[in-house]
């Protein structure tokens, strides 16, 4: 009798220990250190950078050209020799020349917003790729980004060496 039982005990010893093993794999991804480390993603920001010089330079025009005009202005503003209604239209030009200035900051922001958005999504496309096929291979139940997760215990693993290695980062 008390063979069976050690023998049952044998049998049902390497059972437990398998049912206490983890049956969940977590692990962290730093994203923000791989994202800042791929090579696309300072492509897109020198061409992100050159469309925002485009913008610059021509701001820069506008405001040249608002600053001359008010010169103007300003000098001919004690002139009692220039009509009112001379005084009045330039002032209304340099209303109206501010109001464009205005409208072209708010179409500025709005386009560079949109253009970076558009040279970033393949790179982050890229990237959340390679977290995915991480985590397939490496059996992970679930990849927390490291930049969102308030603790991240023994258990949990750091991916982000791994994700770098399969976009070929160092």
């Amino acid at each position: 009798m008390f063979k069976k039982l050690l023998i049952i005990v044998l049998f049902a010893l390497p059972f437990c220990a398998f049912a206490q093993t983890p049956q969940f794999k977590f692990g962290t991804v730093n994203t923000m250190e791989i994202f800042s480390a791929m090579p696309e993603r300072e492509a897109a920001q020198k061409e992100y950078d050159a469309l925002a010089k485009k913008y610059e330079d021509e701001f820069l025009k506008m405001q040249e050209e608002f600053g001359k005009k008010y010169k103007e202005l300003m000098a001919t503003q004690d002139s009692i020799s220039i009509p009112e209604n001379i005084k009045a239209r330039r002032q209304q030009e340099l209303a109206e020349l501010n109001q464009r200035i205005q409208n072209f900051q708010e179409v500025v922001q709005n386009d560079l917003a949109k253009q970076q958005q558009q040279l970033l999504a393949p790179v982050e496309k890229k990237m959340r790729d390679a977290i995915k096929a991480v985590g397939d291979e490496y059996k992970f139940t679930y990849l927390f980004d490291l930049n969102a997760v308030l603790f991240a215990g023994a258990g949990s693993e750091d991916a982000t060496p791994l994700v770098k290695a399969k976009l070929g980062l160092k």
